[in-house]
């Protein structure tokens, strides 16, 4: 969103009065009435903040020092009013204009948002989990207080602003005179929140959640010259790593991911030599929700000698490496790099390199010393990965053998590795069947055959299965097959007994040839061939595709994006030693043009249509058929 967004407005005294966005409300409505048990948190996200503004203005102050010169020492400031009951954090980074108050406190400027907001619930425990991934920075400071005034001066800019607000619904912005830049924002506390008036409270709170923070945290009278700084105030990438904790990174995490879960993985490096960096990352244990928006952000930060440059570094990680949160300091770049030049640099291209190998790695680890742990990743960011098996061929072969899916035997995930290794004998392929539904898959009519001669099948439901098994034909000289396509040769592989015992093959093809012709003659141009199948041993029939054509579910996407005007006939699979085809089959010997034939071709086509999850071409005619059949059928009882 922006600050275009519609908003209710209306001025008087020069004071504007707008509604907050939509979004905004649900997420301000849920914080004071549900939100978090550690309402601290609300301290640790505004002084996130101010850092924020202070490494932006630093940045900005490279190429116009001006904007700092009357004020150099960037800080965070918290102050106590306890007979006024306030609490002020204050920073003099880079300051907000009209339209920043207005972009950043009115609306969520987030992609994710829509989906964030369309999974809230109303369940208190539900959405609190939820509200916890997507994060609510500046809104949290609603946990404590009642009425949130925030004064801001832009750097460089004349004219100061009030943005004002009770967190009901509505805000306010004036213009006011103000000599310093930067923010000031005051909580008003509510009643029951006395805590957070006193001053060793917050010394706690801040030692807790932002001790990490690389500006001066200052807390207003209790120092001998009235205020103390009270975090370390230094880089926590710049320290050695035994000297850090494990809540101190997990603190940074939620500082540089703004967000709130624990971290899934933590690396920090520090390379030296002919390329000098340092790199503390971060891989979340949840999926953030703007995962798969376009309009998301890389998160990684760059800085150059502990410099902030820009938090939308898309050259330093792959599309297929979004979900990686984190920083990266070069000692190597100049302070004065442009965003514009930073695609073009050999160093960054380095770097880049460096940091997949490394994260690369480490997952490798994961997935062969704590394959649980490692499912955890793979059902968050697995997709996201197998992006990188399409797009990028230089890691394609790393990517493929990190490959995790679900398959027919049980609920464990299975590397495509371990595919091979319990491969059946005589089993030459690794089959896999790809669709929208899990369960879907597992009951397909089209695996039948295969798990009753205990082939294992592996189970694709992201749409990007359907592209990287594209590109990748074959795994260790074993070809990757769908089952939705083609004919499938299952002679050479036996039937297991427990399956097959007492079960008799009681009809060649010829005794279904004059039902193969009668649904032909019935389903005519709607299929390309009606023919017996192999891989069928329960379901009377199964759509797929001919050998050269398109898979079924790649073409019903491509339908659904408008790719594709329209999709290609199937093939009519039947089951010669189903009880309803053999009904048919005998019927079909004697009476090949008996008009329930018709009718049955057409109703078991829409019925393996459905099966496939597509819509039938006539939902009216498909009722009313099987409304005759179920009547004629209640008629001879």
């Amino acid at each position: 969103m922006s600050s275009k967004a519609n908003f209710d407005d209306s001025v008087k005294d020069g004071a504007e009065t707008k509604s907050f966005q939509a979004e905004v409300g649900k997420v301000l409505d849920l914080v004071v009435n549900s939100l978090y048990s550690n309402k601290e948190i609300f301290l640790r996200e505004l002084i996130s903040n101010g850092s924020d503004a202070c490494d932006r203005l630093r940045y900005a102050a490279i190429t116009e020092p001006a904007l700092i010169k009357e004020d150099p020492e960037l800080s965070i400031k918290i102050s106590v009013n306890k007979k006024g009951r306030t609490i002020t954090v204050a920073d003099n980074g880079i300051g907000m204009s009209h339209d920043d108050l207005i972009e950043n406190l009115g609306t969520i400027a987030r992609s994710g948002t829509a989906a964030f907001v369309e999974e809230l619930t109303g369940d208190s425990a539900k959405d609190m989990t939820l509200i916890g991934q997507f994060g609510v920075g500046f809104y949290s400071a609603f946990m404590v207080a009642d009425k949130v005034t925030v004064i801001s001066s832009k750097a460089g800019e004349e004219t100061s602003w009030q943005w004002q607000s009770e967190g009901s619904g509505a805000f306010t912005i004036t213009p006011i005179q103000r000599e310093n830049r930067g923010t000031h924002i005051e909580l008003h506390l509510r009643k029951g929140e006395s805590e957070f008036l006193d001053t060793e409270r917050l010394r706690h709170i801040v030692t807790t959640y932002s001790d990490h923070i690389a500006h001066p945290i200052q807390l207003d009278g209790t120092g001998v010259e009235g205020t103390e700084t009270i975090n370390s105030a230094a880089a926590l990438w710049t320290r050695p790593k035994r000297d850090i904790s494990g809540d101190q990174y997990k603190e940074f995490y939620h500082h540089v991911a703004h967000s709130f879960d624990e971290p899934w993985l933590t690396l920090h490096n520090k390379a030296e030599g002919r390329l000098q960096y340092t790199n503390l990352l971060f891989i979340p244990t949840s999926k953030p929700y703007d995962l798969f928006d376009p309009a998301r952000k890389h998160g990684v930060k760059l800085y150059v000698k502990r410099v902030f440059i820009t938090d939308d570094c898309q050259e330093l990680m792959p599309a297929w490496m979004r979900f990686v949160r984190g920083i990266v300091d070069s000692e190597d770049l100049p302070l004065n790099i442009s965003r514009e030049t930073l695609q073009r640099n050999p160093v960054v291209t380095k770097i880049r390199t460096a940091l997949i190998k490394r994260v690369l790695g480490e997952l490798e680890k994961k997935a062969v010393k704590s394959p649980t742990d490692f499912a955890v990743f793979w059902e968050s960011f697995g997709a996201v990965l197998k992006e990188g098996i399409y797009e990028d061929a230089d890691y394609r072969d790393r990517l493929v053998d990190l490959l995790h899916c679900h398959s027919t035997k049980g609920d464990q995930l299975v590397s495509l590795a371990n595919y091979v290794e319990r491969m059946k004998d005589g089993q030459k392929e690794i089959y896999y069947i790809s669709g929208e539904n899990m369960d879907a898959l597992r009951n397909s009519p089209q695996i039948e055959g295969l798990v009753a001669r205990d082939v294992e099948v592996l189970l694709f439901n992201d749409p990007v299965d359907e592209f990287w098994t594209g590109v990748v034909r074959e795994y260790k000289d074993k070809a990757l097959r769908s089952v939705t396509r083609g004919d499938i040769d299952l002679t050479s592989l036996s039937v297991a007994a427990d399956e097959t015992e007492g079960k008799k093959k009681s009809r060649s093809s010829d005794d279904v040839a004059s039902l193969i012709g009668a649904f032909k003659l019935a389903l005519g141009e709607e299929v390309s061939d009606v023919r017996i199948s192999s891989r069928l041993t329960d379901s009377p029939v199964c759509l797929v595709a001919d050998e050269g054509a398109i898979d079924i579910h790649l073409e019903r996407l491509l339908k659904q994006q408008n790719r594709l005007n329209e999709v290609s006939k199937r093939v009519l699979e039947i089951n010669p030693e189903n009880e309803l085809i053999k009904s048919l089959a005998a019927r079909a010997k004697e009476k090949p043009s008996d008009p329930v034939l018709v009718e049955t071709a057409k109703l078991l086509l829409d019925q393996a249509r459905i099966i496939e999850g597509d819509t039938v071409t006539d939902a009216s005619a498909f009722s009313k058929r099987m409304t005759e059949m179920m009547a004629k059928s209640f008629a001879k009882v």
